[in-house]
C-alpha cells in the first residue's frame, strides 16, 4: 500500500525518533514502504534525520500548509476577492501553474503555493531552490485594466509588501534591493519575479512570485550562487507559515489596489524606508557595460537613480552590485 507522502511527514516528530516499525504499524503499511518513501521525501529536501538502529525524526517543527489556516487569516473583503487559494504538494513552479490559469481566462486574483517547485524560477533564468516544507513559494495572479505600460514600479510595489507581511509576522531588520531583492546583512532572504502577460496598452495580468527562506537545508544553501539566509538564522521565534501566507496575501493585494489607481508613486517614500542601496556606491550593469557611481533613491516611475559624478541616470532594468569602498 502506498503511503501519502503528507501522512508520513504529519506522523514525524522534531521531539522523538520513531523507528520504521512504529510508523509502518501507525500507517498500516510495510517498513520497506515506510522506507522507500523516506528517502523519497529526504531527496526532496525534507528535514528529516536518520540514525541508524533508532529510527527518523525531524530536524525542527514542520508545519505543512493549509488552504483553511491560510483562509482564516484573511479578512473577510479579501477572501471574497480570491478566486482560487490553492496548496499543491509538488508543482514545477507555481508561477508558472498561474501563467497557465491565466491563458485560461480567469479574470480574478488567485493564489497558489506549494510545498516544493521542481522548477522553481528567479530573475534572469535563474533557478529558485525549492526543497520540501521549509520555505514559503507562492504566486499571485492579478488583473489590470491598465496595460503592461503602465505597470512600471511593480515589483517594488511588491517588496514593500513582502517586507511589511514579514514584520506583521515578527521578522525585522529586512530591507530592499533594487530593484526586487530582501535583504538582511547583504544576504538574500527573499526574492520576487514579475511577470507580464495580456496587452501593452491594456488590460493586461500580472503574476508576482515570491519565495521566502524560512529555513534552508544545508544541501540547497550549497545550491544557491549567491549570499543566502534564512528566517531561522536571525533569531526569536519562528513565524508560522501559514499565518505568512495570510498576512501576504493581505498585504500584496492592498498594495496591488493602491497601485492600480495611484501608481508607483503613491509608495516612493514607502520604498525609501527600505531601501539598502540608496546613498551607496554600486556598480550598475546595463547596456553591455559596467558604471560606478552613488545610488540615490528611485523616481516615481521606480527607476533606479544613480549618481555618475555630476551625470544623474536613470535605470529601468539592470543589474546592481554594491561597490567596495
Amino acid at each position: 500500500m502506498a503511503i501519502e507522502p503528507h501522512a508520513l511527514l504529519a506522523a514525524l516528530s522534531a521531539d522523538r525518533t520513531l523507528s520504521g516499525a512504529e510508523l509502518a504499524r501507525r500507517l498500516g503499511v510495510t517498513r520497506a514502504a515506510v522506507w522507500k518513501q523516506m528517502e523519497q521525501l529526504r531527496e526532496l529536501g525534507a528535514p528529516i534525520e536518520a540514525a541508524a538502529g533508532r529510527g527518523y525524526r525531524l530536524a525542527w517543527p514542520l508545519e505543512l500548509l493549509d488552504t483553511g489556516r491560510i483562509r482564516d487569516g484573511l479578512g473577510a473583503a479579501t477572501r471574497k476577492r480570491l478566486q482560487t487559494l490553492a496548496v499543491h504538494w509538488q508543482i514545477d513552479s507555481t508561477s508558472t501553474e498561474l501563467q497557465r490559469r491565466a491563458a485560461a481566462g480567469s479574470d480574478m486574483i488567485e493564489v497558489c503555493l506549494a510545498e516544493t517547485q521542481t522548477a522553481g524560477r528567479g530573475r534572469r533564468g535563474r533557478a529558485w531552490q525549492s526543497p520540501l516544507g521549509g520555505n514559503l513559494y507562492f504566486s499571485l495572479l492579478r488583473h489590470f485594466e491598465a496595460g503592461m505600460a503602465a505597470l512600471s514600479g511593480l515589483s517594488l510595489v511588491a517588496g514593500i509588501a513582502v517586507v511589511d507581511a514579514l514584520a506583521d509576522c515578527g521578522v525585522a531588520g529586512v530591507g530592499l534591493k533594487w530593484p526586487n531583492d530582501v535583504l538582511v546583512d547583504g544576504r538574500k532572504l527573499a526574492g520576487i519575479l514579475v511577470e507580464l502577460g495580456g496587452e501593452f496598452l491594456g488590460p493586461c495580468h500580472a503574476v508576482i512570485g515570491i519565495g521566502i527562506n524560512l529555513r534552508l537545508p544545508p544541501q540547497a544553501r550549497a545550491r544557491i550562487d549567491q549570499p543566502a539566509i534564512d528566517v531561522a538564522a536571525l533569531g526569536g521565534e519562528m513565524p508560522s507559515r501559514n499565518r505568512l501566507a495570510a498576512c501576504l496575501i493581505e498585504r500584496l493585494v492592498a498594495a496591488l489596489d493602491r497601485f492600480e489607481m495611484q501608481g508607483f508613486a503613491a509608495s516612493v517614500e514607502a520604498y525609501a524606508r527600505h531601501d539598502l542601496l540608496r546613498d551607496r556606491p554600486v556598480r550598475v550593469l546595463a547596456t553591455g557595460s559596467a558604471h560606478d557611481g552613488v545610488a540615490a533613491g528611485v523616481d516615481a516611475r521606480g527607476a533606479l537613480i544613480v549618481r555618475h559624478g555630476k551625470t544623474v541616470t536613470h535605470y529601468d532594468s539592470a543589474e546592481v552590485s554594491v561597490r567596495a569602498t
